[in-house]
């Protein structure tokens, strides 16, 4: 059972220690171990439906040690979704397993209805051990996760804390006020976010004199850690040893860097091999572009339900080949020294007259020339198939011609091709329930003319 064996070992070393905060609730390990124990049991399949709080961190231990199959549903997501989800669970569930999995993660498809892949109690618990020494998790220290606890990171920052003999902090909701005082309060020395978020809390504690000096380690996920938010994060939080990795839910940690300004998103995290594979499966040498492809005991057991196809898949082999190299579609490539560069998702590609793009390249030109946030998607045209749009983050009206026209000469060092044709206002990036920058609504604000998106050009 992934961390329940530390849970119970801190609950007799440190019973007193605070193992889980949120809002005003907290639980000792003592008392998260006696309240997971006192959950009645019931089913193959826990289904955890509730906001961030001590009561979901109870229900997932209580899961986990009695052997139940955990998932953990958004407290976002429409009645409709829930109902469908509770149904495939129970479909999934009477259908048998010889070796039940601990975890139903829950990823987004290309339907309404997130799809399920299983993930093993051993792929977290040999997670755990690399992590916690990787990033240099210490028993005692205090982590803040302000994202919601049903997103895969959050929940695994959880365990990790857990695993640790640490404290682990979350927001009942998230502000970047309410961030601030939950790390005054509470001591935290640790965040696990993602960049955006990071983002907003830095400005606002430079804004108001909250400084970050307490932090020793900021770890990010999720999407690029831009030049910008870096200097902006390092005038907040001097002290604090910035780290970044590049992962999926579906394949757990890939790549990792301890310098967070470095190129790339890093080297292969412990315990990875990593093969950048073209379209008929063989290997592509340094500096050429294909399917970012791995091998580690952290990769899930596929699709319980919703597998489209799209997304997590085998190369050069099956799944239950244990040569098989697995991917979810992202697109990059190793440099000499095995540093991994991220070029994007198959999926994001942008095809506008006949040009293959993939928005990240196109992000990363544009934010060199701007400090600020810059997205970059392709919508629908009668013409082109896709127009190339990009939204820019404007401080204000003022400098919007400004931002633009540094960004349309950025722009004009990109193959033709590559260069945005509709150029778009943003007061904030497009983001989902966890606080990732999200292309798909970018998009859909452009088609459906919400205001968040305004034309500039």
């Amino acid at each position: 059972m992934p961390f329940i064996n530390q849970l119970q070992h801190w609950a007799a070393a440190r019973p007193q220690q605070a193992a889980v905060i949120v809002g005003e609730q907290a639980l000792s390990f003592s008392e998260l171990l006696h309240e997971a124990g006192l959950a009645p049991a019931g089913g193959h399949v826990s289904i955890i439906d509730e906001p961030t709080g001590t009561g979901l961190a109870a229900k997932f231990c209580a899961a986990v040690l009695q052997g139940r199959t955990a998932m953990v549903l958004d407290a976002g997501w429409p009645d409709e979704v829930r109902r469908k989800l509770a149904e495939a669970a129970a479909a999934w569930a009477g259908g048998g397993s010889a070796e039940r999995p601990f975890l139903l993660g829950l990823s987004s498809g290309t339907s309404g209805t997130p799809k399920a892949f299983v993930r093993s109690a051993e792929s977290w618990r040999e997670s755990f051990i690399q992590s916690t020494r990787h990033f240099g998790v210490e028993t005692g220290c205090t982590t803040l996760a302000p994202g919601p606890l049903a997103a895969s990171m959050n929940l695994y920052a959880l365990g990790e804390s857990i695993h640790a003999g640490g404290t682990f902090v979350a927001l009942l909701h998230f502000t970047p006020d309410a961030a601030l005082d939950a790390m005054d309060r509470h001591g935290a020395t640790r965040l696990v976010l993602v960049p955006t978020v990071l983002e907003l809390i830095a400005s606002r504690g430079l804004a108001t004199g909250r400084g970050g000096s307490a932090l020793r380690q900021i770890v990010c996920a999720g999407s690029a850690l831009g030049p910008e938010t870096l200097d902006l994060v390092r005038r907040w939080a001097p002290q604090a040893d910035i780290q970044q990795y590049y992962g999926a839910a579906e394949l757990g940690f890939v790549a990792a860097s301890s310098d967070a300004g470095a190129p790339g998103v890093g080297v292969a995290f412990p315990g990875v091999e990593l093969s950048i594979r073209g379209p008929g499966g063989a290997e592509l040498p340094a500096g050429t572009p294909g399917d970012i492809c791995v091998r580690s005991p952290y990769i899930c057991g596929g699709y319980a339900w919703g597998d489209d196809g799209l997304a997590f898949g085998s190369v050069g082999g099956t799944g239950t080949d244990p040569a098989a190299w697995f991917t979810v579609r992202d697109q990059g490539c190793l440099d000499a020294d095995g540093v991994l560069h991220v070029a994007g998702r198959a999926g994001d590609m942008v095809v506008t007259a006949g040009a293959n793009v993939y928005p990240h390249e196109v992000e990363s030109a544009l934010a060199a020339a701007v400090q600020c946030g810059i997205m970059v998607a392709g919508v629908p045209d009668s013409r082109r198939g896709q127009l190339l749009a990009a939204g820019i983050v404007v401080p204000g009206a003022a400098e919007a011609d400004a931002v633009l026209a540094a960004c349309r000469k950025a722009a004009q060092a990109l193959p033709a091709g590559h260069r945005p044709t509709a150029w778009y206002a943003l007061d904030t990036l497009p983001l989902t329930g966890s606080g990732k920058p999200s292309r798909r609504l970018f998009a859909q604000w452009i088609q459906e003319g919400d205001p968040r998106a305004r034309r500039i050009r």
